[in-house]
């Protein structure tokens, strides 16, 4: 035994290239619907921006060499995935469905700097 558990996710951070901020709060926070946080002065100071919504928070930091994350990606779960596929097509995102997780219906979409977002709801029995 170690003593210690797991408690949960605080966050999971994705990279964006330098000056992609407004890029990527079009969709994070106008498109997905989720709220962008206040970074504290000293980590602000290094660009990026965090979001947060429904038990999911998400950090975009800068990096100078940007290179999509294409493979590694957040998977989070929706509670109405075919609303959030309809809703991201209607703004120009294309859903890829992928039905090789069992137990779960899921697609991947990217973001507009091209890293790999993956959205999964439980298949109820």
């Amino acid at each position: 035994m170690t003593g210690y558990a797991f408690d949960g996710l605080h966050h999971a951070q994705l990279s964006i290239p330098p000056g992609a901020e407004d890029q990527v709060r079009g969709f994070y926070r106008d498109i997905l619907g989720l709220t962008e946080l206040t970074k504290p002065p000293v980590l602000a100071a290094r660009g990026g921006c965090w979001f947060r919504g429904g038990g999911v928070e998400l950090h975009l930091g800068v990096e100078a060499d940007y290179v999509p994350a294409r493979k590694a990606h957040p998977a989070l779960l929706v509670s109405d995935l075919d609303a959030l596929a309809e809703h991201l097509e209607k703004n120009g995102v294309q859903p890829e469905w992928d039905d090789n997780f069992p137990g779960h219906r899921r697609f991947y979409a990217h973001d507009p700097v091209g890293n790999r977002l993956e959205f999964l709801q439980p298949v109820k029995d």
